[in-house]
């Protein structure tokens, strides 16, 4: 039997701890699913408003020389778009579902550390909120999301808008740090006995892999963007060319970072297909060591690529060929797991559900960005394509048609667990082609303008250029796409309300979250379940093909003897919302140096708010521990 029961050393009943009802409860929360809810409403609401400014970007460029946005108010819309969709959707969703099932999936009873977890989620949102608060303090950043010096220096951008923008990405790169080493230390550190590695979920593996790039990618920007800051106040000139700094150190630091960046928004996805594919055809995953570890080669060889957005810099020959190299190679561990996904699917019994018909489309999107992608590894070709709609086309392809196609299946697959209802699937397959059509509707022709010259970046363009019914297309396409995001609004909001009872396990799945009840306890597992294979459910409910995918061993006499952990549950606290507030603060009084009796206002404020913070915090991890005396 692939899950077994240790012996019960103490009380298998949850402690009585009191969650304050309502609101208090929500801001107060230390427990990873609510923090994981947290995260996914809020990238959702920034998925929203991120695509409300490519709508506005899109009516712009939909006929030529237009007048509808102004090129400044353009240029700010560009900018918040890709801030928003990179920093804001697309990471904080995948966050948002690993904190949520990854506990689940390894059998633990919440993440490592559950306070850092909640401050982590509030310093995320209150760094979106500090960076949209742009726009009401004298225009939002208008350099483009990945901030080029000498564009970002004071002369060139002489409002608080890049301040806003360097601090606001301060706050959720604190967040996604802290939140990289929770998940490192609670992988690593907290499967249930026998959840060897090698038999640890594919999903479980891609958020180790991401939470390893995050410690190691993160800091770069960081140390950019603070550089940046005092280049701006301080009267420092890393970037500034004239004075002896160097622009081109600004690329690459940022993209040292941005590249690695591309991996830490996908490698989740790739282990949200590798769940979704599997079940639904009825087959363990084909190859799952390669799937597994060419998980980590990509991990490893995304520090090896950054400087192919920078082909056009002028580095020579010789690194241009290194980096060449490099990218050329770090398509091979991607292939891997395409002919993996589709050597599971062979021969299997497919159920297309809308799970699943996402998971096929994610896949099929994919290889197109891929293959566009290699186009763009090859310098001259690159040379040719670097600042088109080529690229346009190539980074949607790779972030919307696999990112967010394959958010759409982890969401259709894992909103049973969650809420304990079903979403409707007749709804679900409508949205899913009717989104799958206009995202093919918009960014295809992307592929053509681009290669036809049209530049990116730019607000309007002349009439008669052979790019006005290929921009109208898109525009059209991506109105069409804005509809299969309120239909799935639509579903959602219905199935919350009247969705059919999920039960515990609906999709007749393979790991441990769907073991216990949908939603979760508090507590995730009354008894931790001791392992003995990579599909612990399966293979308890289907023991005549226990140990058919080869994660299975011999019954391990040690684990017979495995004593169950008493179920601990950390108290309640707003300690990590007021670290949050006050840090913000405290970056409201670095943005207005300038203004000195406000700087230091907020300064203090926000430092009295973080001490008082870590004064709760220490006390409330005395009173939680389960060793304090009581």
């Amino acid at each position: 039997m692939a899950i077994a029961q240790g012996h019960v050393g103490h009380a298998s009943a949850p402690p009585a701890t009191h969650v304050p009802a309502g609101l208090a409860g929500w801001l107060s929360t230390v427990d990873h699913k609510r923090i994981g809810i947290i995260y996914m409403l809020a990238a959702f609401v920034f998925f929203i408003i991120g695509g409300i400014e490519a709508l506005l970007m899109r009516v712009q460029l939909g006929t030529p020389e237009n007048t509808f946005l102004t090129p400044d108010f353009y240029n700010q819309l560009f900018t918040m778009h890709g801030t928003t969709m990179i920093f804001l959707a697309v990471m904080p969703m995948n966050v948002g579902l690993g904190n949520y099932i990854v506990p689940l999936m390894i059998g633990a009873r919440d993440m490592a550390f559950p306070r850092l977890n909640a401050m982590s989620v509030w310093l995320f949102i209150l760094g979106g909120l500090m960076l949209y608060f742009s726009f009401f303090a004298g225009g939002a950043p208008n350099m483009g999301w990945f901030a080029y010096a000498p564009l970002t220096q004071k002369p060139y951008s002489p409002t608080f808008g890049v301040d806003y923008w360097i601090l606001g990405l301060l706050l959720t790169g604190v967040a996604s740090i802290a939140g990289a080493l929770n998940f490192i230390v609670t992988i690593l550190n907290m499967r249930a006995p026998g959840l060897s590695l090698n038999r640890m979920p594919l999903f479980v593996w891609m958020q180790l892999v991401v939470a390893f790039i995050l410690v190691f990618a993160f800091p770069a920007l960081t140390v950019a963007q603070i550089e940046l800051l005092f280049d701006r106040h301080f009267g420092t000139r890393f970037f500034v060319p004239s004075q002896g700094g160097d622009a081109v150190l600004w690329q690459h630091l940022f993209w040292f970072f941005g590249h690695p960046e591309v991996y830490i928004l996908i490698l989740p996805v790739m282990g949200i297909v590798s769940e979704t594919l599997p079940t639904f055809s009825r087959k363990p995953i084909f190859g799952y060591a390669f799937v597994a570890f060419s998980g980590v080669a990509i991990g490893f060889l995304g520090f090896l690529v950054w400087a192919h957005h920078m082909f056009g810099v002028g580095l020579g020959p010789l690194a241009n060929a290194f980096f060449a190299g490099a990218s050329f190679l770090i398509a091979v561990p991607t292939g891997v797991k395409i002919f993996n996904w589709i050597a599971t699917m062979y021969d299997g019994a497919l159920t297309l559900t809308t799970s699943m018909l996402y998971s096929i489309g994610f896949i099929a999107m994919f290889i197109i960005g891929g293959l566009s992608g290699i186009t763009l590894a090859s310098p001259p070709v690159d040379l040719q394509q670097t600042d088109s709609y080529y690229v346009v086309a190539h980074l949607h392809y790779v972030l919307f048609g696999g990112s967010i196609l394959g958010l759409f299946a982890g969401i259709f697959y894992w909103f049973p667990k969650v809420s304990g209802r079903m979403l409707d699937e007749r709804l679900g397959k409508v949205q899913f082609w009717l989104m799958m059509i206009s995202f093919n509707v918009t960014f295809f022709p992307m592929h053509i303008i681009g290669t036809d010259g049209m530049p990116r970046r730019i607000y309007t363009y002349e009439s008669g250029m052979g790019w006005d019914l290929w921009n109208l297309v898109a525009t059209v396409g991506s109105f069409l796409m804005a509809a299969s995001v309120l239909l799935f609004l639509w579903n959602l909001m219905v199935s919350l309300r009247r969705g059919a009872p999920a039960g515990n396990d609906p999709w007749d799945a393979a790991t441990l979250e769907w073991s216990v009840s949908s939603p979760p306890p508090v507590h995730n597992f009354d008894q931790i379940p001791v392992v003995q294979s990579r599909r612990p459910l399966w293979d308890h409910k289907y023991p005549e093909h226990a140990g058919d995918d080869h994660g299975a061993a011999a019954p391990d006499p040690l684990l017979a003897g495995f004593e169950q952990p008493a179920i601990h549950l950390p108290s309640p606290t707003y300690n990590p919302l007021i670290l949050g507030v006050g840090l913000t603060t405290l970056f409201f009084g670095i943005l207005y140096s300038s203004i000195p009796p406000l700087s230091i206002s907020l300064a203090i404020a926000g430092l009295a708010l973080v001490a008082l913070a870590i004064v709760g915090w220490v006390r409330d991890s005395h009173k939680d521990s389960p060793y304090a005396a009581h």
